[in-house]
C-alpha cells in the first residue's frame, strides 16, 4: 500500500518539485493550495503525513489550518510538518498561540528544505 503525503502550499513550483521527489521515493502525493481545501482533502484521503505551509491566503493560514486539523477527530492523529519562508521559525508556534498544544506538529522548518532533509523527515514521521 502506498503512503500518502498531502502538501498544503500555494507555491506551485515548490509543490511540483516536492511531488517529483516524493513520487520518486514511492510515496503517493496529494496537494491543495489552501488550508481550507487541504483540511477537506485530509478528512477524505487520510494521508500518512501533511506538509503544511504557514503563509498562504493570509499570514496565519497554515497555523489556523494546523489547529483545525488537530481539533478534528478524523485528522487529529495525522502528523504535520510545517514549512515556512519565515527565517528562523523556532518560536513560531508559541508566538502564534502560546496556550495551544500543537501535538500534531512534528516540526517547523524554513523552506525550501534540502531534498535529503525533506526525505529524512518524511520517512521519520510517516504513519
Amino acid at each position: 500500500m502506498s503512503k500518502k503525503i498531502l502538501m498544503i502550499d500555494d507555491d506551485d513550483e515548490l509543490v511540483e518539485s516536492v511531488k517529483i521527489l516524493l513520487e520518486a521515493k514511492g510515496y503517493e502525493f496529494l496537494s491543495a493550495p489552501s488550508s481550507a481545501e487541504g483540511f477537506e482533502m485530509a478528512k477524505k484521503e487520510q494521508p500518512s503525513l501533511i506538509l503544511l505551509d504557514v503563509m498562504m491566503t493570509h499570514d496565519s493560514d497554515g497555523l489556523d489550518g494546523a489547529v483545525k486539523l488537530k481539533n478534528e477527530k478524523l485528522t487529529a492523529d495525522i502528523p504535520v510538518i510545517m514549512m515556512t519562508g519565515i527565517r528562523k521559525p523556532d518560536n513560531l508556534l508559541e508566538s502564534y498561540a502560546s496556550d495551544e498544544k500543537f501535538s500534531n506538529i512534528k516540526g517547523v522548518y524554513e523552506k525550501p528544505l534540502k531534498p535529503e532533509t525533506l526525505i529524512k523527515l518524511v520517512n521519520k514521521h510517516v504513519r
